[in-house]
């Protein structure tokens, strides 16, 4: 999705993007029941984080809109320029 990651210490956030090309790389899944997951996801994430519709695009090329949680909160952190928190180094 368009956007930048950030590290937050033991996971990433992502915020929306400020350039243009700027990706953040991540998951998307198929949900049953979205309305009791969601709000259980929405408790989980805490006030950090919100959530929002965000266009993204799959490795095939398919373009879809989901849930994601973006971070909200006052010190993004370390910038993951890959937009990849699992390419980064532990």
């Amino acid at each position: 999705m368009p956007g930048r990651l950030y590290g937050l210490g033991r996971y990433p956030g992502a915020v929306l993007a400020v350039n243009q090309g700027e990706t953040v790389r991540g998951e998307v899944y198929n949900m049953d029941h979205p309305a009791r997951l969601l709000a259980a996801l929405d408790n989980y994430e805490g006030p950090d984080f919100e959530r929002a519709i965000a266009t993204v695009q799959l490795d095939d090329g398919e373009k879809m809109d989901c849930w994601v949680y973006l971070y909200v909160g006052k010190t993004p952190g370390r910038l993951i320029a890959s937009g990849d928190w699992f390419a980064e180094p532990v």
